[in-house]
């Protein structure tokens, strides 16, 4: 390993993240960490932590100037046989252990060159050693995720009114910036299906006839704290997901750096795309927004089955460590002659 690079949001006491880096600077690795020093409640914390990475000769980044640093990412920096490569982990949620026992969040790691390169442009645009450069597969706010959402929102909105199949799907934790709200109405007026999973605030009013007709709104309370933000467009058939550390509200797309993440490896798409289905499918613990702005605990519907989303991807974890278990390898053990023993 010749690198890390990682940007830390809000860190756990003890962190063993912080740990791992440490350790890795004394072992000689070159280590920056961007440490963000705003995130609310844990600005105390952050600094502790900082100190610590800087008297272990780390390179530490006090975020950036006039922005928030939200996004989550870690970069990894190996010569292997056929070079160098650049491993890179995008995630909807903080490094920070004690809220990953609490979140639900999505991650996904990657060695696609052109993540690799765009990562690295990020890491040199917040560390402060170059601008901002046009990235080749992500998108970073505040500079194009904005522009980036509502074009594919206003796709989808084109393609509807050619009397195209539509549709967006939507899961983030809050909704509440005026722009996106309008766009999201507009193509609802075109007769885009639109399907929202907005754990807490929601400005926009579902269900209103003659503006928001073809969009549902649900919220799902339940053990986990709803963190992803996984976000769908039909795209005539090609369907375009993304990962994001961003939520739909104006400090998001404006006042922080963010990222937005295609997915493109066909199994964490088929991943995700059952995660959503699996969400929207919620008749226990979904809550769903009427117009007037209360909220509808979901029930069954006449002998339709309790499903509970949460319950069901844990099972659905639990059944795949399970079954990795099973597979495992076990140890052979050779018998190997004996080594005479000395007299008593």
């Amino acid at each position: 390993m010749l690198a890390i690079k990682q940007v830390l949001y809000r860190t756990a006491p003890g962190s063993a993240i912080v740990e791992a880096l440490i350790r890795a600077a004394q072992a000689g690795k070159h280590v920056t960490v961007l440490i963000e020093l705003k995130a609310r409640f844990d600005e105390a914390r952050n600094i502790s932590q900082a100190r610590r990475l800087e008297q272990a000769g780390i390179q530490v980044v006090y975020g950036v100037r006039g922005l928030k640093t939200h996004a989550k990412i870690c970069l990894v920096v190996r010569r292997e046989h056929q070079g160098v490569t650049r491993y890179v982990h995008f995630a909807t949620g903080n490094y920070n252990e004690r809220t990953a026992t609490l979140y639900s969040d999505i991650g996904l790691l990657t060695c696609a060159p052109e993540f690799g390169a765009d990562a690295s442009d990020i890491f040199n645009a917040v560390t402060g050693y170059s601008q901002p450069q046009a990235l080749r597969r992500l998108d970073m706010a505040p500079f194009t995720l904005r522009q980036t959402l509502l074009k594919l929102i206003a796709s989808e909105t084109a393609r509807a009114q050619n009397k195209e199949k539509s549709q967006i799907t939507l899961k983030m934790n809050a909704l509440t910036d005026e722009a996106l709200i309008r766009a999201l109405y507009a193509a609802s007026q075109a007769g885009v299906k639109i399907r929202l999973n907005i754990r807490g605030v929601c400005c926009l009013c579902p269900g209103v006839s003659g503006l928001s007709e073809n969009i549902t709104v649900v919220s799902i309370i339940d053990r986990f704290l709803e963190h992803a933000r996984i976000f769908s467009f039909f795209n005539g058939g090609r369907e375009r997901l993304f990962i994001s550390s961003a939520d739909g509200m104006l400090r998001n797309l404006d006042k922080r750096v963010e990222l937005l993440i295609p997915v493109t490896d066909e199994a964490a798409r088929k991943r995700l795309q059952k995660i959503l289905k699996i969400y929207f499918k919620d008749n226990t613990k979904a809550h769903i927004l009427l117009p007037d702005g209360s909220y509808r605990r979901a029930t069954p519907a006449g002998r339709e089955a309790l499903f509970r989303s949460q319950h069901a991807l844990f099972e659905e974890t639990q059944n795949a460590i399970r079954m990795r278990e099973q597979t495992k390898p076990t140890l052979l053990e050779p018998h190997r002659k004996r080594a005479p023993q000395p007299n008593a």
